[in-house]
Parts: C-alpha cells; sequence; structure tokens
C-alpha cells in the first residue's frame, strides 16, 4: 500500500487527486495534506482521510484548524509554515508526494520531496520552470522519481517508451502539446482590452483554479509547459511544439522520426492522468467516462496566435535566454495575475509587465536554491514597481 502526501488538498488537483485515492481504499492511504489558508476544507479532508500530519501553510489559520478538527473529533498532528510543508513533503509518513501547490511557493516542498526519494506526482510546474535544473539533480541524489500531473505531460510520458532515455535514443522527432486556446480563442486584442476576471477565469473545457485559468487565457500556462516539457524530457525548444485543439480530447502528441505521430486522448478530466501517475506502472480506474468519438465528430488544430495571446512567445524567449529568465517570466507572471485578479491591472497588461521585467531584468546563472529565490524576490520586486506605475 502506497502512503500519500497531498500538498494543495483542498486545490482542484488535490480534490481530483482524493477523489481517485478515495476509489482504491486497499490500495492507498493518505499520509499528510496540506493546504494554503482553506482551514475548514482542510479540516474536513482530514476528518475523511484521516492523515498523521495535517499542515496549513499559513501560521494565522492554524488556530482555526485545530477547532475544526476538535469539532469533528479528528485526531492528528497539526503543524503550520513553510518548514512544515516540507516536513510533509519528505517524513517517514509518505512515499509518494502529490506536488499541487500553486506557483513558486511550492518550490522548497517538491526539492524536498525529491531529495527524501519520494515518488512524485508533479502539478506545480512552476517548480520546474524555476529550478528545473536543480529538482534534476535533487531526484537523481534522492533515488527518487517524477510522475508528470499536467495532463499534456502525462500525455507525452504515456506517448514514449517505456525506458526513454533521450529522445534521440528513443527515436523522437519532437513533442506536440496542445493547448485549448482558452476562453478567448480568436478573439483580436481589442476585444481582449475590458476582459473581466471572471471572464478570464471561465474556462470553455477544464475547471481549474483562477490563477491558472488566467494563464490559459493569456497562454502563458501554455508556455510554463513548453519550459516544463524542456526539462522533464530533456527536449530542447526547437523540438518543443504547441498546437490549439479547442476539443481538448487530444492532450498532447509525439512524433518519431519514421513518421508515426502517438497521442493520448481522453475527456477533459485530471483524474485521467492523476490515476495514470498514481498506478504506474499498471493503470488503475480513475473514475472517468469513456471517450466516444463518434459522438465527438471532429478533432480540431490550428496555429496558435502569437501576437494576440504573447504569453506562449515569451516563453520561448525566455527559454532560449537560459539563466534566470524562466524565474524573472514566472515571477512576473504571478504578479501581474494577481494585480489582474485584484482589479489593479488591465488583462491585457499582464504581458506588457512579463515583457518588461524580461528586457530589464538580464538573465543572471542561478546554481542553487537561494539563487533561485533570490532571483525570484527580484523579479516580484521590479513587476510590483511596474504595476504601480501601470496603475496609477
Amino acid at each position: 500500500m502506497r502512503s500519500l502526501a497531498v500538498l494543495g488538498a483542498t486545490g482542484s488537483i488535490g480534490a481530483s487527486t482524493l477523489d481517485v485515492v478515495a476509489r482504491h481504499p486497499g490500495r492507498y492511504r493518505v499520509g499528510a495534506l496540506a493546504a494554503h489558508r482553506n482551514a475548514q476544507g482542510l479540516a474536513a479532508l482530514c476528518a475523511r482521510f484521516r492523515p498523521e500530519l495535517a499542515v496549513i501553510a499559513d501560521p494565522a489559520c492554524v488556530d482555526e484548524l485545530r477547532q475544526h478538527l476538535r469539532a469533528s473529533g479528528t485526531a492528528c498532528r497539526v503543524e503550520a509554515g513553510a518548514d512544515a510543508l516540507v516536513e510533509a513533503a519528505s517524513g517517514a509518513h509518505c512515499d509518494t508526494v502529490v506536488a499541487a501547490i500553486v506557483g513558486a511557493a511550492g518550490l522548497p516542498s517538491t526539492l524536498a520531496a525529491a531529495r527524501a526519494g519520494k515518488r512524485l506526482l508533479l502539478a506545480n510546474k512552476e517548480a520546474v520552470v524555476m529550478a528545473g535544473s536543480l529538482l534534476k539533480a535533487a531526484l537523481h541524489a534522492g533515488g527518487g522519481e517524477l510522475l508528470p500531473l499536467d495532463s499534456e505531460h502525462n500525455a507525452v510520458f504515456q506517448c514514449l517508451p517505456r525506458e526513454r532515455g533521450s529522445l534521440a535514443g528513443a527515436g523522437v522527432r519532437r513533442i506536440v502539446l496542445t493547448a485549448s486556446g482558452g476562453p478567448f480563442r480568436g478573439r483580436s486584442r481589442a476585444e481582449l482590452a475590458a476582459i473581466t476576471p471572471d471572464q478570464a477565469c471561465a474556462h470553455p473545457n477544464w475547471r481549474m483554479g483562477r490563477k491558472i485559468s488566467v494563464d490559459s487565457a493569456t497562454l502563458l500556462n501554455k508556455g510554463l509547459e513548453v519550459i516544463e516539457a524542456h526539462h522533464l524530457f530533456d527536449a530542447p525548444a526547437e523540438r518543443i511544439e504547441v498546437v490549439v485543439h479547442p476539443q481538448s480530447l487530444v492532450h498532447s502528441l509525439v512524433e518519431y522520426i519514421d513518421g508515426s505521430l502517438l497521442a493520448q486522448l481522453g475527456l477533459p478530466d485530471m483524474r485521467t492522468a492523476i490515476a495514470y501517475a498514481l498506478g504506474w506502472p499498471q493503470r488503475i480506474d480513475a473514475g472517468v467516462g469513456t471517450l466516444d468519438l463518434a459522438l465527438a465528430r471532429r478533432l480540431d488544430f490550428e496555429p496558435p496566435d502569437l501576437a494576440t495571446f504573447r504569453g506562449l512567445a515569451l516563453a520561448y524567449a525566455a527559454l532560449r535566454a537560459g539563466g534566470s529568465a524562466a524565474i524573472v517570466l514566472n515571477a512576473a507572471n504571478e504578479e501581474a495575475v494577481a494585480a489582474f485578479l485584484d482589479g489593479r491591472l488591465p488583462f491585457l497588461a499582464i504581458t506588457d509587465v512579463i515583457e518588461r521585467c524580461l528586457d530589464e531584468l538580464p538573465p543572471q546563472p542561478t546554481s542553487d536554491l537561494a539563487g533561485v529565490l533570490d532571483a525570484d524576490l527580484t523579479a516580484r520586486r521590479h513587476a510590483t514597481r511596474i504595476i504601480a506605475a501601470l496603475s496609477a
């Protein structure tokens, strides 16, 4: 039986993971659950899954968590703060870690899980974007393994040979990541000038958190996935392509040198990717329905509109620039998206902030976590100044 730590348990990935886990009580147990500030939601999950450890990232919420646990008669150890997240990811209570904390906040615990030799089920793409080389080194040192939870990278993983090695050794020509196009596919920049947060978060196919929904609307999310694919599969930028597929039924493809193109298809439900990673190398029931191709009728593909949705082009530029450029890209985006969701920044200005940060902060080498976090903080401060000027 595998024992899980679910970091980001009250978010959409956490909920989907626990739904799959509940379907297999003889295969999985929950050793630790962690959330950011949702004390009530975390307490409810603890009452259901009975972990050894419950972690609330915001220490201001720990008393509320304890109150809810007492009210439900749930006994488990309670900890709070960043160090507690690291403990949840690396302790003896788990052999498998679901890393689903959104943004840069998930990096330390993700690295801790890798160093501790855990099976790492990774949904936190920002950790790879910011510190891909550090994460791979930590996995090598700890002797653990990484399985991607992003539907696109999970699809690529499924389409590659079991013994993957390098892309060249596997006979792979290119990786093709699919993008839904988000809620504004087909619109011009002029039509996007007055977009509201609620409109940007209304994804046509996927149910996601607000931050990742906005990233999908700008195509920056797909750009982060390009950088993630570069690190996960040792693929250079020129061998990672993006195609818009509005039905979100083909989750990604791998083209081989003989002309074969292998694709992974399924309904747009994250439980498929999660179940594949949880059960690997076996397959387990995910609770997902059957994709009826006759009912779907058509699969459309088109190139991305890089002029209107500049997030993807900026990500490719950051990947090619190397050094700290991807850290700057991610930090500037997180600050700009937060400002947009708070009503302090218009939708189109999100990529303006990112572009200015990339232009004004030349790439620097980063060789350790301290360097990564310093570059991240520098970029956030710079983005904050730009946002303040644009909002004035």
